[in-house]
């Protein structure tokens, strides 16, 4: 087997142990299908912004937390607004804790999205390396459907 099948089957078994575990869905294959030669990283920049969005809202999080009168109305529109899969799943229970206005299980949702959103975005990196390295290789990307 050569370098590039190689990559390409390293490539589709982490994508699809990616969707197995709950960290892509049909979201993830929508972008795939808007790239093409035209706009050939669509995918990563939509991504590179999710990540970028996502700090930002967990920083916002963390901010709002630490208050001494703790709004959380404007905690549970930020968790709102985290995606990605298993993200989401964590800020149901947090907004949970926000409607009951519960500081320590707020707190501790807030850990476990920080710890899924580095999850998240560690294993998209890499996905995306197999990418770099399978196009640097001479090969095409397969698509997963």
């Amino acid at each position: 087997m050569d370098a590039v099948s190689q990559l390409q089957r390293q490539f589709v078994e982490h994508v699809t142990s990616l969707y197995r575990e709950g960290y892509l869905d049909d979201q993830f294959t929508q972008l795939q299908k808007q790239q093409d030669e035209s706009n050939p990283d669509f995918a990563v920049e939509v991504v590179t912004l999710f990540f970028e969005d996502s700090e930002k809202l967990l920083n916002n999080l963390a901010t709002a937390l630490q208050q001494e009168t703790i709004d959380y109305k404007q905690v549970d529109a930020h968790v709102h607004y985290i995606g990605a899969q298993r993200l989401k799943n964590v800020c149901v229970v947090f907004r949970n804790y926000c409607d009951e206005k519960n500081l320590d299980g707020c707190v501790v949702c807030l850990q476990q999205a920080k710890n899924e959103y580095l999850l998240v975005r560690n294993k998209l990196e890499a996905l995306f390396n197999l990418e770099q390295q399978i196009l640097q290789a001479g090969g095409s990307v397969p698509m997963i459907t």
